[in-house]
């Protein structure tokens, strides 16, 4: 299933920090996958990471679905260039997400919309429901400045049955504007990393369980 030269993202199994680094699989062998020195995604910097750091990763694989496993740095080594050795559980451990289903679950998540061009003053609200592709957020009852097409900046905080937070950050495009008694505005994310993604999907399908459960609680 993974190859050499497929891209991957890391990010720390543990860790409050919204770390993500890119890297590429060099070589593979049996439960080993060796990879270039990671780039940090926010300094796009060479990230050192000790031994035994427990990281989870995520590829696209040629069906367009993401692919997820967790691994572990088993140590350094160098062939023509500097590589990192990875542990690799083997593809039939891998977590595979269809991108294209994604379903939308009613979720209220706080989240703060940032202007790209300073066209409006930023502001936070929350999500009424929301996808791995999108959400629809509740507009302030003055005037926020979104228009229908308009490409924001979008701050988005997910709590999840762990226990854990989620920060995460990325642009969004205004589909709609609805005008009812509750004003919204129907966004599409853009520029989602494979990582983050991830962790929408995961999102979604704990409240999938939790709307779940309600009802066989209230029949």
């Amino acid at each position: 299933m993974i190859k050499i030269g497929v891209p991957l993202t890391l990010e720390p199994k543990y860790s409050e920090q919204m770390e993500k680094y890119k890297c590429k699989v060099a070589e593979m062998e049996d439960g080993k996958i060796y990879i270039d020195y990671p780039i940090d995604m926010s300094t796009n910097r060479t990230a050192f990471l000790l031994d035994g750091t427990q990281l989870k990763a995520s590829f696209v694989g040629e069906d367009e679905a993401v692919y997820a496993f967790e691994t572990e740095v088993l140590g350094r080594t160098r062939r023509n260039v500097p590589l990192l050795i990875l542990s690799y559980p083997g593809d039939n451990q891998l977590l595979r997400i269809q991108r294209r289903q994604f379903v939308r679950v009613d979720a209220i998540t706080d989240v703060a919309v940032h202007p790209l061009n300073e066209e409006f003053a930023p502001f936070t609200t929350v999500t009424s429901d929301m996808s791995a592709g999108g959400a629809a957020i509740v507009l302030p009852h003055h005037e926020t400045g979104l228009k229908h097409g308009m490409t924001i900046e979008i701050w988005l905080v997910l709590h999840m049955r762990s226990g854990d937070y989620h920060y995460l950050r990325f642009p969004a495009r205004v589909v709609r504007i609805f005008e009812e008694r509750v004003p919204k505005a129907s966004l599409q994310f853009l520029e989602v990393s494979d990582v983050d993604r991830l962790t929408l999907i995961r999102y979604s399908f704990e409240k999938q369980l939790e709307a779940r459960k309600k009802e066989q609680f209230e029949a």
